[in-house]
């Protein structure tokens, strides 16, 4: 018997949550959350965690279970949730794992590029040169190192400049050179189901969001977060926009205009990285739930 996982993928605020409780209700199986802002027990307005009723409606994990003093990263995730569907499959021959983070998603089913360990000093030297020159520096210094990835890469991204730089000065090779080397094999197969609205419904649904999150006391949320605001957790939409109001830069109905736009910004990003993906079996966020059941069967049964 194949074990399957299903991604439930789709811009924010489009009713991921819902409908992968629904599925794992129907299926009778567990939810894993790749969304990586839901990991952290700090953040829980702005980052839409399910609520209580909805996380007991079905079994759920990787939620509120880190502190946003703890670096976490992508590569911690995927070690960590291929070790939770290992054991979980061996009680459900199907799972379901449910978030907007694409890359987060993306590391689970086709694992990770592995990079070589990062040699002391080396970021610390980089975050050095980037506040005393500024991101041009760095820029240079990969035109250098890594021609190719230069040349990929958003260059504009200081994190992602960093994080090349770090490997081409800790590693015998430049970074381009680790990147797509073949991938492990999973045992599972999956089935992506990606949820989609119009433009215009889609950033409706995200005004619509924003707005209860301040009603339910977003901004009481960050001013609790300040002393930590430069954790790397809290550099995210929905927090950045109100640290900036609480430093006195901007108005709070501002701040609130900002955290609508940033997060349509983002809603557009999740659709161009989703949009290059073939294997995504697209539906309209109001197809009836049958539907989605009966495709689901099809999938696990007849492939």
């Amino acid at each position: 018997m194949s074990k399957y996982l299903i991604p439930i993928v789709g811009p924010t605020a489009i009713g991921k949550t819902a409908l992968s409780i629904k599925v794992a209700q129907y299926l009778k199986t567990e939810i894993l959350s790749a969304d990586s802002r839901q990991f952290f027990k700090e953040m829980y307005i702005g980052t839409a965690v399910p609520e209580p009723e909805e996380l007991n409606a079905a079994p759920h994990h990787f939620i509120q279970h880190l502190s946003v003093d703890q670096d976490y990263s992508v590569g911690h995730f995927e070690k960590d949730a291929i070790k939770k569907i290992t054991a979980l499959h061996k009680k459900h021959d199907t799972l379901v794992m449910v978030g907007g983070s694409g890359m987060y998603v993306d590391a689970v089913i086709n694992g990770l590029d592995e990079f070589p360990p990062v040699k002391d000093g080396v970021r610390a030297k980089l975050k050095d040169l980037h506040e005393s020159e500024g991101i041009e520096a760095l820029q240079e210094l990969l035109l250098e190192k890594d021609p190719t990835y230069y040349k990929q890469v958003d260059i504009q991204n200081t994190q992602r400049v960093i994080r090349a730089l770090e490997v081409c000065l800790s590693a015998d090779e430049p970074f381009s050179f680790y990147r797509n080397r073949p991938k492990p094999k999973r045992n599972f197969e999956t089935i992506k189901i990606g949820l989609q609205a119009d433009r215009k419904i889609m950033y409706d649904r995200i005004n619509l969001r924003v707005d209860l999150m301040i009603k339910n006391g977003l901004v009481e949320e960050v001013e609790s977060l300040l002393s930590r605001k430069h954790n790397n957790a809290l550099i995210t939409v929905g927090y950045r926009e109100l640290f900036e109001y609480f430093e006195g830069t901007v108005t709070l109905e501002r701040a609130i205009e900002n955290i609508k736009t940033n997060t349509r910004r983002f809603a557009k990003r999740q659709m161009t990285w989703y949009r290059r993906d073939e294997t995504i079996n697209w539906f309209d966020y109001k197809t009836p739930f049958e539907e989605i059941a009966s495709f689901i069967n099809k999938k696990t049964h007849h492939s």
